[in-house]
């Protein structure tokens, strides 16, 4: 059963601003039918004794420990840098700021 029209696939393109041909206009219609009918499946089987999930596999948080490690030196840096002022990148103002 067809949920989605070519009529109001085209309509969408239209308020989108797509030009679509018709052939596209008809596979999109196709597409989104079949989207649309893996949706109502889902639906189906999503009963109220099934827990919803949000990945199908448990994940947990995998870092690094935060070790404080070996830095450049600001100076070294700063005498690379086009500009600097007051120990700080110097960069052209954008905002028209004072």
């Amino acid at each position: 059963m067809s949920t989605i029209s070519s009529t109001e696939v085209a309509r969408v393109a239209e308020l989108a601003r797509l030009a679509l041909t018709d052939d596209e206009v008809e596979r999109i219609a196709r597409e989104l039918d079949v989207i649309a009918d893996a949706v109502a499946r889902v639906s189906e089987v999503a009963t109220p004794d099934v827990p919803a999930t949000s990945h199908p596999i448990p994940l947990r948080n995998v870092v690094r420990p935060d070790v404080v490690g070996e830095t450049l030196d600001r100076d070294e840096v700063l005498a690379q840098a086009p500009a600097s002022e007051d120990g700080g990148f110097l960069v052209p103002q954008i905002l028209g700021e004072e």
